[in-house]
């Protein structure tokens, strides 16, 4: 066997490496984006709403009004906003966390098929006589698979442990608005 054919074929396992590459600092731009976007929104409405409740408190004369609509008008608005601010960036956090599983998974996918074919190239082509070293080899083949389904394994639960945590945020503020509204 040649270096000439074995270099070509890496080059396409090479390519997609670069694409899948590209693809995961891709969605890490765009999150990176989109949050900046949410983050300049927020920053907006925030000085908006500082400067009307300013205004609004400045026109009352008494302390005690002052208090009660501090209380009932400004914390109420700003536990609303915060949880919308929240929930916003939870959004593009999942989003993001999906689309970089996809892009993983393809790429084990690919790999594993990858060494599939280059295993079935050498067996194939292997000389007579070398039997022996074909079964230790295919042997050490089925463990590099089994070493593929362990890494998509933990990918797969790296990838939902974080969705789950992001819920769990999640849930963690939505319960608390939800009973503020009731009382």
């Amino acid at each position: 066997m040649s270096k000439k054919p074995l270099d070509m074929n890496a080059m396409p396992g090479q390519q997609r490496a670069m694409d899948a590459t590209r693809a995961a600092g891709r969605v890490a731009m765009e999150s990176a984006q989109a949050i900046a976007q949410i983050n300049q929104k927020a920053s907006q409405e925030l000085a908006e709403l500082i400067q009307k409740r300013v205004s609004e408190l400045m026109k009352t004369q008494d302390p005690r009004s002052a208090f009660e609509y501090v209380h009932a008008e400004v914390l109420q608005d700003a536990a609303k906003e915060i949880s919308q601010y929240h929930n916003q960036l939870l959004q593009v956090l999942k989003s993001g966390n999906q689309d970089l599983a996809e892009i993983a998974e393809k790429m084990i996918q690919e790999s594993k098929a990858d060494l599939i074919h280059f295993v079935n190239d050498a067996t194939d082509n292997a000389p007579a006589g070398s039997e022996a070293y074909v079964s230790v080899f295919k042997t050490s083949f089925n463990t590099a698979l089994q070493n593929f389904e362990l890494i998509r394994a933990a990918m797969a639960d790296s990838f939902a442990n974080f969705e789950k945590s992001v819920e769990n945020v999640s849930n963690l503020t939505t319960p608390k608005s939800a009973s503020k509204k009731k009382g």
